[in-house]
């Protein structure tokens, strides 16, 4: 599969359309384990919640005691109830590792340096790595709406029902929020980069995909106010995490009726703000993923599908047979790839017909420059054009499987796990801040920012 950088942005004129804007973010004693008493941070730390299956989880309980999936993901047990039952467990879990030590607040105000060093999905193991850097600090919560932060998607009731259950039980934050700004000149982590020169790495091992993770804590307040006051006229873009930032809306709420308050709080209080890892829009080490669409119903021949296509996409076929496939698969991907980045184009395979097709749309169907920002995506325009006549039905719609790999794509088709790929290119950073400073939300499963951050690596624990 194919890496896809971030875009060119024009940062400057970014920044002045915002220029009143007042995003605060605040360095934090955060929660984090002591290796003598806990383990090795990498026995410790854990994929995000969303990502991990049943297996998953019960590996990281395995492997440690003291792993984080204990708090962010506990296990259902027989005779669970209101009482006793996974987020319980999480807040009794937490209460007892921050009073045995095996997690423990750091001294004075901290913002963490944080880089992942990685290579990209599907490229050579031996090519160039690419490094994701950003910082992790607490962002005060503000509504949607008021210009300090963007949402790019719609959220599911029943995600925000768990994370709001589970921050009820524990009063912490667990994994970050991750969200882009934009500093096109890099003065906010070059600061933080300087500042971690003269000091070890808190945290530092290769995870489990092979993935280089640190992380350092800056402490020095002539650092940590340069950060907030750079930051403070920047707006910010949810990438990843938009369940977990309403459910913190929710909680303030909450927290807020408890304590008989309506209105404006004076002063603020830990649940005023969520944790956050920050990245820059221009990071080059920021990678965007597209996310294909592998249906599961049955579908028009090949033929059938070229005609209900032709009038729409200028279509091109790559047929192959069992000795040429894998060249044929690398051209079909690449012509994709390439010619996608002036057109909007989808690439097809069908069950049991050894062939690719690639569709380009026609001039004609493009939508116009006056079309908002959401309507002219790929994602939307495969949705509307290909995927509402392949799969008409809301049940044909809702059996469709998602992958980030271009081959996982194709093979779960040839394989019959599907009975076709639908293929496209990376949703642009650009085009989601697009989206999002025009008030809309993008379609399901339109971004896949890459790499996700671990959690467990420093908790924001609001109590105590």
């Amino acid at each position: 599969m194919s890496a896809f950088p971030v875009s060119h942005i024009h940062a400057d004129h970014f920044s002045q359309e915002h220029e009143t804007i007042m995003a605060q973010i605040f360095p934090f004693r955060g929660a984090r384990y002591d290796a003598t008493l806990a383990g090795a941070a990498r026995d410790v730390a854990a994929p995000p919640y969303d990502i991990i299956d049943a297996a998953g989880q019960k590996a990281l309980y395995d492997r440690n005691p003291h792993n984080v999936i204990r708090l962010e993901l506990g296990m259902d047990q027989p005779g669970d109830g209101p009482t006793n039952n996974r987020y319980t467990r999480a807040g009794a879990t937490l209460a007892q590792w921050m009073q045995s030590g095996a997690l423990k607040r750091d001294p004075q105000p901290t913002i963490y340096y944080h880089t992942i060093e990685y290579v990209p999905p599907g490229a050579d193991p031996k090519g160039p790595r690419k490094t994701l850097r950003g910082f992790i600090a607490t962002f005060k919560l503000e509504e949607f709406g008021t210009g300090a932060i963007y949402p790019h998607e719609n959220t599911r009731a029943a995600a925000k029902t768990d994370r709001l259950n589970l921050m009820e039980a524990c009063r912490a934050n667990f994994s970050p929020i991750w969200s882009l700004y934009s500093d096109p000149q890099d003065t906010i982590l070059s600061a933080l980069a300087q500042a971690a020169k003269s000091i070890a790495p808190s945290v530092e091992f290769r995870d489990d995909v092979g993935f280089e993770q640190r992380l350092w804590a800056i402490s020095d307040p002539a650092v940590t106010q340069k950060v907030v006051a750079a930051m403070a006229s920047k707006p910010i873009f949810i990438a990843d995490g938009h369940h977990r930032y309403e459910t913190a809306l929710n909680y303030q709420k909450l927290r807020r009726q408890q304590a008989g308050q309506t209105g404006t709080v004076q002063g603020l209080q830990p649940y005023d703000s969520v944790l956050m890892l920050l990245t820059p829009i221009e990071d080059p080490g920021l990678t965007v993923l597209p996310t294909h669409r592998v249906t599961t119903t049955p579908l028009p021949s090949f033929d059938q599908v070229k005609a209900l296509f032709a009038d729409t996409f200028d279509l091109q076929e790559y047929p192959f047979t069992s000795q040429t496939q894998a060249a044929v698969r690398a051209q079909f991907i690449d012509a994709m790839r390439t010619q996608g980045r002036t057109t909007p184009m989808f690439g097809l395979a069908l069950k049991g017909r050894a062939a690719y097709l690639t569709l380009a749309l026609k001039a004609a169907h493009r939508p116009p420059d006056s079309a908002s920002p959401r309507t002219k995506l790929d994602v939307s325009l495969l949705q509307q054009l290909v995927v509402a006549k392949l799969c008409p039905t809301q049940q044909e719609q809702e059996a469709i499987l998602y992958t980030k790999d271009d081959h996982e794509a194709l093979d779960w088709a040839a394989n019959g796990t599907g009975t076709g790929a639908l293929l496209l290119n990376a949703t642009k950073v650009s085009e989601v801040k697009d989206v999002a400073t025009a008030g809309e939300r993008m379609p399901h499963k339109s971004t896949y920012f890459f790499p996700k951050p671990l959690t467990g690596l420093v908790m924001n624990v609001m109590e105590g």
